[in-house]
């Protein structure tokens, strides 16, 4: 059949289809007339050449006549009393009354539309009164056997059955897509001489992009004849705009001729299509095929298909939206039912989820991936660590849920992991924090209708043969490797929903420690400055800005002997371990001094407790004794800075020995002896000194400036959280915790 293109297109191939113009094709199907109407003089501006034989006028007397003038005075007049209303949705049932042409006196529909600035005007012959009474009653019959059905399996087979007998096409289809737009037929209705095309898969290419656009915005297209030749519109471009008009909404548009030798190769001769459009997503086509010549039902049986197919449509949503909530209920029991483990469970939240057999089973995986806090949890068949970090990165793990049932797609690198990892599902919180679940490749059989690789192989030909629509729809089969089963919609939703839960775990479990260390560290920490008689005492703690637990500490310890003891201490980083650690020590610090031993008697003793039982801790304290009568006093440090000494407006560092950090297992009973009377002791931890990018000898000098003028008249509670503020680092550079204690000898009376 040699093949006429409608003039706005260039001579396509499959190289150029999938950009055809096929909105604006500048011509129509010529079982019709269409009128482009000024939507402020309703004059005609453009026609097709079908006006001059359907309605009596020539060229002339169509442009710039006015629609009474072409279609009669009594239909002229509701068609722009409809225009003027706007009342676009709904089809005109008129006579045409006083026209000249082939179709005067006959009953016509008139369907009306609006494209850019201009109204549309779309004639075409109209049903018998009986034919409008059977499409409204086999309508209505057929949403009721629709509702009945119970699934969406067997609302497809009636679907099928309703659109036929409505129709009267030959076979009627139904063809879903899946998420990569490739088709499959669910349903078929048939003559019965024909072959079934059920269950045959169609690629994604037979219906271009542009196609599934306009499917999606206009829900029912006629082919009444395949073998038609195209009316063109005159003029061709609008004299507004000299464009094109735009005819995405038109029923007599003219098809691509691509589309009508595809048609022709599967021995079709007249076609409908009805969209069936779930939640605004194109879900499937209702596609009908005609065998045995032309064949156009009229536009109100084709109304009638359309809204039986919105009928469907509706229900599949109905149904799919149905069978995911049981699905969804199901995984939010699981979800619950293992949470509950999880509270339970001694273990750390992340171990506790990694070791229980329903991670696998939420979302029907095979293997599992944790990488949280630095580490990597796996359960079930999974791929080397490098692979899985891999696998992690190319799903960009970014807070939401991402899934591939094809990896190797993504990345070719990961094609030969497909034995456990062919597809992954990933939930994260951050880029460093996420889950991945894991599928093997589950081969797949695919029945084709025809080979889906027509266009590859025509293209391997060479530049001289042309690319067409394939000849042969036989069933190919192909048996599809390297993919994992698909992941579901509500297995997103149960990923989303274990994240969120696991993640609320975490934090009532970070909120009882918090609690639980806040609490210990309260009985340890000094909260307000102690009574020590004999002494005045001020002391002042700040925990980090990140993170209130810590390890700094003080005591002060009135012994048996009447001298008193003060002790600051610092255990290294923060969080639960580090205060239960510096309770330990301080608890055993004041054991030490209670039983008589001296400051680096305590230290040594207590080093050899951190070396022994605190594997890994990094620990320092100063301990100073002082006799209240003499002002005698000894001072060691175990890493820690020393004390400064505040006399006549100077700070000086007291000289202790240097000693090791606790824990290192180095005996060394090194102290420093000297008298107090008027002096000022200021003890502190390195928190008060330390910042980033300066000398810590620098810091320490630029605190005991800071210290040497004294309190003045003021208590040495005031002057102490004076001291703290104006040493305090912003937020942002308060990396540690810090703790000051000041202390001088009462004058005796």
């Amino acid at each position: 059949m040699p093949w006429r293109h409608t003039p706005a297109y260039q001579p396509a191939d499959l190289t150029t289809c999938d950009r055809e113009p096929i909105h604006v094709p500048g011509a129509i199907q010529p079982h019709g007339v269409l009128l482009v109407v000024d939507a402020e003089t309703f004059r005609v501006v453009m026609a097709s050449a079908t006006a001059k034989s359907y309605l009596g006028t020539s060229r002339g007397d169509v442009l710039g006549a006015s629609l009474d003038e072409l279609l009669g005075d009594e239909a002229g007049r509701r068609v722009v009393a409809a225009l003027g209303q706007r009342q676009l949705d709904e089809a005109l049932h008129l006579r045409l009354d006083g026209t000249r042409g082939e179709w005067a006196g006959q009953d016509v529909d008139v369907l009306l539309h609006r494209s850019g600035h201009r109204f549309v005007v779309e004639i075409e012959p109209g049903a018998e009164y009986d034919t409008l009474i059977d499409a409204y009653r086999l309508a209505r019959a057929a949403t009721t056997r629709l509702t009945a059905t119970n699934d969406v399996t067997g609302l497809c087979h009636a679907l099928a059955s309703e659109i036929r007998r409505l129709s009267g096409f030959d076979r009627v289809m139904v063809y879903r897509f899946d998420a990569e737009w490739n088709g499959e037929v669910v349903a078929e209705d048939r003559r019965e001489d024909l072959n079934s095309f059920f269950g045959l898969h169609y690629p994604a290419s037979d219906i271009p992009a542009q196609a599934r656009r306009l499917y999606t915005v206009n829900w029912s297209r006629l082919i009444a004849d395949i073998g038609y030749l195209p009316v063109p519109l005159d003029p061709m471009l609008d004299p507004d705009t000299d464009k094109p008009l735009d005819m995405s909404f038109s029923v007599l548009r003219s098809v691509s001729p691509i589309h009508l030798e595809y048609l022709s190769h599967m021995g079709v001769t007249a076609s409908m299509s009805v969209s069936l459009v779930v939640d605004g997503q194109l879900w499937g086509l209702v596609a009908c095929h005609h065998y045995s010549g032309p064949h156009r039902p009229p536009y109100e049986v084709r109304a009638a298909s359309e809204f039986v197919g919105q009928v469907a449509a509706q229900l599949v949503g109905e149904r799919v939206r149905a069978t995911e909530r049981v699905r969804q209920m199901d995984a939010q029991r699981s979800v619950a039912r293992l949470m509950a483990d999880l509270v339970a469970d001694p273990l750390p939240p992340h171990d506790a989820l990694m070791a229980s057999p329903a991670v696998l089973e939420l979302v029907e995986a095979t293997g599992v991936a944790l990488h949280a806090e630095g580490r990597l949890l796996t359960a079930g068949a999974v791929p080397p660590p490098a692979v899985i970090h891999r696998i992690a990165a190319t799903l960009e793990p970014d807070g939401r849920v991402r899934s591939s049932d094809n990896l190797a797609a993504l990345d070719p690198s990961l094609a030969g992991h497909d034995d456990v990892a062919a597809g992954a599902l990933c939930v994260s919180t951050t880029a460093e924090r996420w889950l991945l679940w894991f599928r093997p490749a589950q081969d797949r059989v695919v029945d084709w209708g025809g080979d889906p690789h027509n266009k590859a192989l025509a293209a391997a030909e060479g530049p001289e043969v042309r690319l067409s629509p394939r000849r042969s729809f036989e069933k190919w089969r192909e048996v599809v490797r390297g993919r994992s089963e698909p992941w579901s919609e509500w297995q997103h939703e149960v990923a989303e929903q274990l994240r969120a839960s696991v993640a609320s775990l975490l934090v009532q479990r970070s909120r009882e420690q918090i609690t639980l260390a806040e609490t210990v560290q309260r009985q340890v920490v000094l909260g307000r400055s102690p009574e020590v008689p004999g002494f005045e005492v001020g002391v002042q703690y700040r925990p980090a800005a990140h993170n209130h637990l810590g390890g700094d500490w003080c005591d002060a310890v009135k012994l048996p002997d009447g001298r008193a003891a003060f002790v600051v201490g610092d255990v290294a980083g923060h969080g639960f371990r580090a205060a239960s650690t510096m309770t330990q020590i301080r608890t055993a610090v004041r054991a030490y001094l209670l039983e008589g031993h001296s400051p680096g008697s305590c230290l040594d003793k207590l080093d050899h407790l951190v070396a022994s039982t605190m594997d890994g801790v990094t620990a320092t304290a100063a301990v100073l004794v002082v006799d209240v009568a003499t002002g005698d006093a000894t001072v060691a440090s175990a890493g820690h800075p020393s004390p400064l000494l505040v006399h006549d407006g100077v700070a000086e560092s007291v000289d202790v020995p240097t000693r090791p950090l606790l824990g290192v297992g180095v005996p060394d009973r090194s102290e420093t002896t000297l008298s107090l009377h008027d002096q000022i002791v200021v003890m502190f931890t390195d928190g008060l000194v330390e910042r980033r990018g300066t000398d810590l000898d620098h810091s320490v000098d630029a605190l005991a400036r800071l210290v040497a003028s004294g309190p003045g008249d003021a208590g040495l509670d005031v002057w102490s959280e004076a001291l703290l503020t104006s040493v305090d680092a912003p937020d942002a550079e308060a990396a540690d915790d810090r703790t000051l204690l000041v202390l001088r000898r009462r004058a005796e009376r």
